[in-house]
């Protein structure tokens, strides 16, 4: 077999040789098997690369921005802008996750775990002021 053949998946020539086929097309004109273009398509999808596949991923499922209501609180209303905007776009893109330019600095007290910033937070939305998770 030369090194350019679709077939190298294995190099098994057992089972790539012209008996081999044969008996494939025939078992796939009975309607039982799927012949070798099958065979050979799943054979090239195992091979490519998982960093090639596009994530399966949604994004954009929430336009809403919820911070800590004493860092909203001393935000001006530029800084509030920002976030949201920059939230929005993402949402409207489908994207996951909005820009880290928009990052916000100083939301959480130095020291405080992550459990303890999201369970003795009082969380509200950046754009309405309303408690989050109504």
């Amino acid at each position: 077999m030369s090194d350019k053949s679709p077939l190298a998946h294995c190099w098994a020539t057992a089972l790539h040789g012209d008996e081999a086929n044969k008996m494939r097309q025939r078992v796939a004109s009975y309607g039982i098997g799927t012949g070798n273009k099958v065979a050979l398509k799943k054979a090239e999808d195992l091979r490519t690369s998982p960093l090639e596949k596009k994530s399966k991923v949604k994004g954009g499922g929430t336009k809403k921005v919820c911070l800590p209501a004493s860092k909203v609180r001393s935000m001006s209303k530029a800084e509030k802008d920002k976030v949201v905007r920059a939230k929005r776009n993402a949402a409207a893109k489908g994207d996951y996750k909005r820009s880290s330019k928009s990052n916000v600095k100083g939301a959480r007290k130095k020291g405080a775990t992550l459990r303890d910033w999201f369970e003795k937070e009082n969380w509200i939305n950046v754009a309405t002021g309303e408690p989050c998770g109504k």
